[in-house]
Parts: C-alpha cells; sequence; structure tokens
C-alpha cells in the first residue's frame, strides 16, 4: 500500500465521536500540520489523549479553538488557558492522569493488556471512583489501558515504506501511541528511500504505520514556522 499522502487526503478517515491518541510534549513531537487539518476537517466532538491541548495557539490549541474537543484525557492542560475555562463552565470534560501513568496506559493498549495496578495517585481526587487494591501490604489503583481510533504522531523521518526515526526528547509519546491505535498517521519532517536509515536507528517499524505526510513547519530560533 502507498503510504505518503496530502494532508487534505486524510479527511475521509476522521468521523465524529472519535477517540484520538495526539502525540507530543509542549509542542515538541506535536504532528502540527495534521491538527492544522483536523481543525477544519468536517468531523469533531472528539475525545483526545494526548499530554496537553497545544501551546502558543498551536497543535490542539488550534482544534479546540475551532470546537472539535469535547474530552481531554492527559496530564498537562493549564497551558491553555481557554481549555481550563470550558473546563470551569463544564464545556469541556477532562480526566488528569499523571504522565507515567498516562504513558504505561497507552503502552499497555498496544501491548494488548487490559490495565495495570499503580500506587501512584491512591489517596488523591485522581483515585475517586477507581478500583483500589492492596498488595504485599501496597494500596495500588487500577487503571485500564488506553486504544484509539487513530494515533496523530511526529517523527523526524520516515522512509517510504513508514520506518520511523524520532528526535531526541520528540519521541515522547509518539512510539507508545503508534502501537495502541486502529489508524496511525505520521508527520515527519524528511522521506527518504528505503534501505536508507539505519536500522539500528528505527523505533517504529513500517507495520504500525498506515499514513505518512511531510510536515508544513521547520523550527527556528526555538519556534515552529510554517514554511511550505
Amino acid at each position: 500500500m502507498e503510504k505518503l499522502r496530502n494532508v487534505e487526503e486524510l479527511a475521509s478517515l476522521f468521523k465524529d465521536n472519535m477517540r484520538l491518541l495526539v502525540g507530543g510534549f509542549g509542542i515538541s513531537g506535536t504532528p502540527l500540520t495534521l491538527l492544522d487539518a483536523l481543525a477544519k476537517f468536517e468531523a469533531g466532538n472528539y475525545e483526545i489523549v494526548s499530554n496537553n491541548l497545544g501551546d502558543d495557539g498551536k497543535g490542539l490549541h488550534k482544534v479546540f479553538e475551532a470546537g472539535k474537543i469535547t474530552k481531554a484525557i492527559g496530564s498537562f492542560f493549564t497551558i491553555n488557558k481557554e481549555a481550563v475555562i470550558a473546563w470551569s463552565k463544564g464545556e469541556l470534560d477532562i480526566s488528569l492522569l499523571p504522565q507515567g501513568t498516562l504513558a504505561e496506559a497507552i503502552r499497555c493498549g498496544g501491548a494488548g493488556i487490559g490495565g495495570f495496578y499503580t500506587p501512584t495517585a491512591v489517596g488523591t481526587r485522581l483515585a475517586e471512583g477507581k478500583e483500589i487494591r492492596e498488595i504485599d501490604g501496597v494500596r495500588y489503583l487500577f487503571e485500564k489501558a488506553i486504544k484509539g481510533d487513530i494515533a496523530l504522531i511526529k517523527a523526524s523521518k520516515a522512509d517510504k515504506a513508514g520506518n520511523l526515526v524520532y528526535h531526541t526528547t520528540a519521541r515522547n509519546f509518539n512510539p507508545l501511541m503508534a502501537t495502541a491505535a486502529e489508524t496511525v498517521i505520521v508527520e515527519v519532517d524528511e522521506i527518504v528511500e528505503i534501505g536508507e536509515l539505519n536500522p539500528e536507528e528505527i523505533v517504529t517499524p513500517h507495520i504500525y504505520v498506515d499514513y505518512v505526510i511531510e510536515s508544513k513547519y521547520t523550527k527556528q530560533g526555538g519556534a515552529y514556522v510554517e514554511f511550505r
């Protein structure tokens, strides 16, 4: 299957009420081109699983401003002040998870594991309504695995088969999300021929990737600038 696409060709993949896994930590490792398009596509009412909801008017912030997010599951939403205001008014459902718990829940989703027990958040409001179990004298809460309908992720390079290489900490949640969704769309800075990537550098094998698009952004002086 030919995996290279223009972002506009992907609109038909998105339906109302989907759960979307979106990579990124702040803006680092965030698929900005894909999210720009998502804000314009017709579908909406999304449940978003991501560390945060965009930053500085970019990424998921645009999708939120377009009125397409009804629920967010993640760790750090306060940099999107509008989202916090919407939550305080009951207009946005937010479910907070510690970052390590979020990562492990996504990993379990990709590994086919139903969930896991963790001591993190026991005794806090984050544990309300969740199963608590004592194991060897330690109290743990049960977290369900997280899977999604579509994962939108960012990598540094892809070959034409869809093998992915990431750039340092921009890797963050992206490889985990690539394993935990029915459809995986990756935005990359560079596309190379099959055989040009060092096999030892490949983090996400092509079997996980359905579509590849080239980013319209480049990093200049610490900021991401649209250039294509």
